[in-house]
């Protein structure tokens, strides 16, 4: 079996399972946030269910328009913090300790190697970077889940991406996955798991296996995975909260395809509007004036992406035309990145620092677009009027390119800004 298959097989009590194939599987752990868990709460309390399943095993995060931009966004936050206090549930992330959801659960140990995980959100395929087969599933699946702890599902096919080589300078996983996507397209992999591969990728540390395994649902992808080895048991050890198993597809794994890439072409990659698919290598475009620049997200509001971002802005200004805007995706990212001086460099380029949200991602907050703007973010998503006005137009990038790119005023490549 492929890796998601055996992960499959172990929460369903069975030996083997095959593609096609439904199961009814137990959950490692499930998550919703601001925006889906309301729905699910009200299904589970309409169904007559008085009882969680384990109150260990949930997690809401209201991270979508954190903090609260509105009355009704207030509104959806009281929800899940009363549903939370009335079934003790042991994790509720209130503002000063929560992070965008899928930065905050890895950072806590609590999706792990060899997990069946489910969320009501669609970038719930980040927790596959660790090994996990980690799905995004519908509100009303959640609130069964809320009282089952499982989760019904057909067993998908498995896509093999190998890439060969090392990434060049400035180019990331974030590169990788959307080279990826411009080849095969946002319906390349429709209900498919991407399984990611060979010496490009065990070359990469855990926060760019994040970025790559997070965007495998915009290639219409049931669920991103990265074989675990020593990279991924080195983040989960002092951070796991249970046990965990370290699982690999076998020998006699079937793929429905294989895809080979060599990386050490992979240049820095730029989605156009309106997909994720619409790439470009970055010295492939013409000048693009534009507005505003967002690092952070679930895909890339990381440490590491800090550092980069930094490192690029020490000691430069931010364009005058330009907003930048950086959101630490967790608390204590926000923290190590005040510690090591990087939200002094922001500040001091002209940046603004935000608490964490997924804000302007989702054209929540903190950053809306008004008609005719371009932003250029580390984002997933791209499509029309995702950030605000539907006329205005986002482009999406590693955090390298839209530091470069905030300096310049114009979509850059990293190199140009040094």
């Amino acid at each position: 079996m492929t890796l998601a298959e055996r992960i499959i097989a172990a929460h369903s009590g069975q030996s083997e399972v095959y593609p096609g194939q439904f199961v009814y599987a137990d959950v490692d752990f499930c998550l919703g946030n601001d925006i889906t868990a309301p729905i699910a709460i009200k299904e589970f309390e309409e169904a007559g269910l008085e009882k969680v399943f384990d109150r260990n095993r949930i997690a809401l995060v209201p991270d979508h328009f954190t903090p609260s931009k509105d009355i009704a966004s207030a509104q959806q936050v009281k929800t899940l913090r009363d549903f939370a206090r009335r079934h003790q549930l042991e994790y509720f992330f209130e503002i000063g300790s929560m992070g965008v959801e899928h930065a905050l659960l890895p950072e806590l140990g609590l999706v792990l190697p060899g997990d069946l995980v489910i969320g009501a959100d669609s970038h719930t395929c980040t927790y596959g970077a660790l090994g996990a087969f980690a799905v995004g599933v519908g509100s009303t699946d959640l609130a069964a889940c809320f009282a089952t702890g499982k989760v019904w599902l057909k067993v998908p096919e498995t896509i093999k991406f190998l890439f060969n080589g090392r990434l060049p300078k400035w180019s990331s996983g974030k590169d990788l996955i959307l080279f990826v996507i411009g080849d095969i397209g946002v319906d390349g992999a429709l209900y498919k798991v991407m399984e990611f591969t060979g010496p490009a990728i065990s070359a990469l540390p855990i926060d760019d296996r994040f970025a790559i395994c997070n965007m495998a649902v915009e290639a219409g992808a049931k669920a991103g995975i990265i074989p675990p080895d020593k990279i991924a048991e080195k983040y989960v050890k002092g951070r796991a909260k249970r046990g965990y198993v370290m699982y690999s597809s076998n020998g006699a794994a079937s793929y429905c395809q294989t895809k080979e890439y060599d990386a050490s072409k992979i240049t820095p990659q730029v989605a156009l509007p309106n997909l994720p698919s619409n790439v470009q290598p970055v010295e492939a475009l013409a000048r693009i004036d534009i507005d505003q620049v967002v690092i952070g997200s679930c895909t890339n509001g990381r440490i590491t992406d800090l550092r980069v971002a930094a490192g690029i802005l020490k000691g430069k200004k931010v364009h005058p035309y330009v907003r930048l805007i950086v959101i630490p995706a967790t608390q204590a990212i926000y923290l190590e990145a005040l510690k090591e001086g990087l939200i002094e460099t922001f500040l001091k380029a002209g940046a603004s620092v935000s608490t964490p949200t997924c804000g302007p991602c989702l054209g929540g907050h903190m950053g809306i677009l008004a008609e005719g703007e371009r932003c250029l973010a580390t984002t997933n998503r791209n499509f029309p009027g995702r950030m605000g006005h539907p006329k205005s137009e986002v482009y999406l990038s590693s955090p390298a390119v839209a530091a470069a790119s905030a300096v310049t005023g114009k979509i850059t490549h990293p190199a140009e800004a040094i």
